[in-house]
């Protein structure tokens, strides 16, 4: 199932949504970005991913994430209100050098909700969101070298993160998300790209020549499935009789 997203598009057919960009907005006057480092071997996957991470940290256009947002200083006062589970850079590093992480997997989680959260509460366009964006993509290219470098001794993300939990979806969830797709407004819209292009970036397919992206529904893992089908369940006020897809022995619900 594949569905496309057309920026461009002024109306909704059955085969295009509107997602339309907001309008730019610049909150932050950032530093030019620079590409990371190239990883050097280490002993093991725990010691390589603390390396990554302090290199991110390192980088002078990283300054922004290095610290939790002093909302109040800057006079953010919706950035609670929008940010749920705030993140940095320090926090993972901090974490990583006490142990916290049960694998690198779940380092890598806490490094992607720093991006995510940074897109969410900027505009679309905007400095700060095109850093943030170009710091995901740049992070999951390394990341997926470090995770080949060390094979199972990195661990099975999937496993880790509980995704053999997590049932198939079936055709008709398949068919349920792409209905509330429908729903939902743009912003909205946007954060469920933006979660995929951090999370599972392969179910997206970019067409920059007609500005559109397309959504490959069947390549989407269980696990992030259901928390898209969750969001968009609760965007549109639609609870499907339960909270989302069904989880083995239970049930899940969170916002992408």
């Amino acid at each position: 199932l594949r569905l496309a997203l057309s920026r461009n598009a002024t109306t909704c057919s059955s085969h295009r949504l509107n997602a339309r960009r907001a309008p730019h907005t610049q909150r932050y006057i950032l530093a030019a970005s620079h590409p990371p480092q190239l990883l050097p071997i280490m002993s093991n996957p725990e010691q390589a991913m603390s390396k990554l991470v302090s290199q991110f940290y390192a980088k002078a256009d990283a300054e922004p994430f290095r610290e939790p947002v002093d909302y109040k200083a800057l006079g953010l006062v919706d950035y609670p209100l929008v940010v749920k589970k705030p993140m940095d850079l320090g926090q993972v590093k901090k974490k990583l050098n006490e142990s916290k992480y049960k694998s690198i997997h779940d380092a890598a989680d806490d490094v992607r909700l720093i991006w995510k959260n940074c897109m969410t509460y900027n505009a679309d366009g905007s400095d700060f969101y095109l850093l943030a964006q170009t710091m995901a993509k740049k992070f999951e290219e390394k990341f997926a070298k470090l995770v080949e470098q060390f094979g199972e001794a990195a661990g099975d993300g999937g496993d880790k993160n509980g995704e053999d939990d997590y049932e198939d979806p079936t055709p008709e969830d398949k068919r349920t998300f792409a209905k509330l797709l429908y729903k939902i407004t743009k912003e909205e819209l946007g954060n469920v790209i933006t979660d995929l292009d951090a999370k599972c970036p392969k179910a997206l397919v970019k067409n920059s020549a007609e500005d559109e992206v397309e959504i490959n529904v069947d390549v989407i893992s269980p696990k992030i499935f259901d928390e898209l089908l969750s969001y968009v369940r609760g965007c549109s006020g639609d609870n499907g009789g339960a909270n989302g897809k069904k989880k083995k022995g239970g049930t899940k619900r969170s916002r992408p």
